[in-house]
């Protein structure tokens, strides 16, 4: 198996959550199998990934698009034969001055980054128990609120 696997089933919603054990930029050979075995349908999807284009520690929620330079998210969309699924785009921001993007997101966080970090795991659980029970547009509106400034 290319991933972790839990499945979570409660009166409102049946959830599965899985977590890769490809290389990221290799994480459709992980959705895509898992999204035929469970037949999950691409508007029940939500992805969930790193995203320079977001502040960091703020979160967005968004159905469609590119794969934004995210090799992992490029990979689902190969192997998914589409980019219409949802997204959980989790902010750690641009890099500074010259600074090689994949550098940056790979970089250990500083104490503080840790803390907003843990901040924004917690936020975006919530997120991702709300599009199960609720589905995208209420997911993506939460996550609007939670990243207000």
């Amino acid at each position: 198996m290319r991933a972790e696997v839990a499945e979570i089933t409660t009166a409102a919603f049946r959830l599965v959550v899985a977590r890769p054990t490809t290389f990221m930029n290799e994480a459709g050979q992980a959705v895509a199998p898992l999204a035929r075995y469970f037949h999950v349908e691409r508007d029940d999807l939500l992805v969930v990934h790193d995203d320079i284009d977001v502040p960091f520690g703020r979160l967005k929620v968004q159905f469609g698009r590119g794969s934004g330079g995210n090799n992992g998210v490029a990979s689902v969309m190969r192997s998914l034969g589409t980019g219409d699924f949802w997204r959980l785009k989790c902010g750690v921001g641009r890099p500074p001055g010259s600074v090689d993007p994949a550098d940056h997101v790979l970089h250990r966080f500083t104490s503080t980054e840790i803390e907003e970090a843990a901040l924004m795991r917690t936020l975006a659980a919530d997120v991702v128990e709300l599009f199960a029970e609720q589905g995208g547009e209420a997911a993506r509106q939460r996550a609007g609120e939670l990243s207000a400034p």
